[in-house]
């Protein structure tokens, strides 16, 4: 009971806020995180802000990049190739790559880019990333931890995110949870394409009033209402141990994509 309280409490906190128009965002993009069989997953990285299909930034090679399914880690860092992105406003340095998923269960991709050099803000940007596909609807890796130095630990399958539901999360820096986090919330309006590495048409349009923000309570829990099919993406900002790089501030993010599906 203390759990469901606390997390809809951090849901009351779930809101429209006044915030930057656009929003940085790291992805790990494969356009179906469902398998019915084994298959061979195109995996791109591309740091961009997806819900405006605005500007893309340059990727530098990433610290790390791996997969965990039934608890096995797998490097995949050396599997990832230079491309070039290109959404609406420009090209950018991005990353891909091809993943064969030969087994049932979960397969967490785990992402900790290069630090970027935001210049307007004369500060650096890391945002540690989780991405989720499965294969034949087994659970088996969804709701754990990664050891990662800060993430988003789910409460709910990620796969299997119905609209009209809601997706809760647990905010982890150094393994505890973080109070009081603010969590940017992002929408992909425009679906790359992975064979042209180009952003599709925009399906919607950002909402009034700004970035959607949400709060993490004392537990360092948050709830969003799905509204709408596709990917979601949520940004816990600042929150990682590292505060400084290269001389400068750094902000060291959280983030974790979802699916959302109609039900049919």
């Amino acid at each position: 009971m203390k759990l469901f309280k606390s997390t809809l409490a951090a849901g009351v906190f779930a809101c429209f806020a006044a915030a930057p128009a656009e929003s940085h965002f790291q992805l790990i993009y494969t356009p179906e995180v469902n398998l019915e069989k084994p298959a061979e997953i195109p995996l791109l990285l591309v740091f961009w802000h997806p819900f405006e299909n605005g500007h893309v930034m340059d990727m530098a090679k990433p610290e790390q990049f791996f997969v965990v399914n039934k608890d096995k880690k797998t490097d995949l860092l050396g599997k990832l190739s230079p491309t070039t992105f290109k959404g609406a406003e420009n090209s950018a340095a991005a990353f891909e790559s091809k993943f064969a998923a030969k087994g049932l269960g979960d397969y967490v991709f785990g992402l900790v880019p290069a630090p970027y050099l935001e210049k307007s803000e004369d500060k650096y940007i890391q945002q540690v990333t989780k991405a989720f596909v499965n294969q034949g609807g087994a659970p088996t890796d969804w709701d754990k931890p990664l050891g990662l130095p800060t993430e988003i630990v789910p409460l709910n399958k990620p796969t299997a995110i119905v609209v009209g539901s809601t997706f809760s999360g647990r905010v982890l820096s150094k393994g505890k949870p973080v109070a009081d986090a603010e969590i940017e919330i992002e929408y992909i309006a425009a679906e790359p394409d992975l064979t042209t590495r180009t952003a599709g048409k925009p399906s919607v349009t950002p909402p009034p009033g700004g970035t959607l923000i949400a709060k993490t309570d004392a537990n360092g829990l948050f709830t969003f209402g799905i509204p709408k099919a596709g990917f979601w993406g949520f940004a816990a900002l600042g929150v990682g141990p590292s505060k400084k790089f290269d001389g400068k501030e750094l902000s060291q993010d959280a983030v974790i994509w979802i699916r959302a599906n109609d039900l049919k």
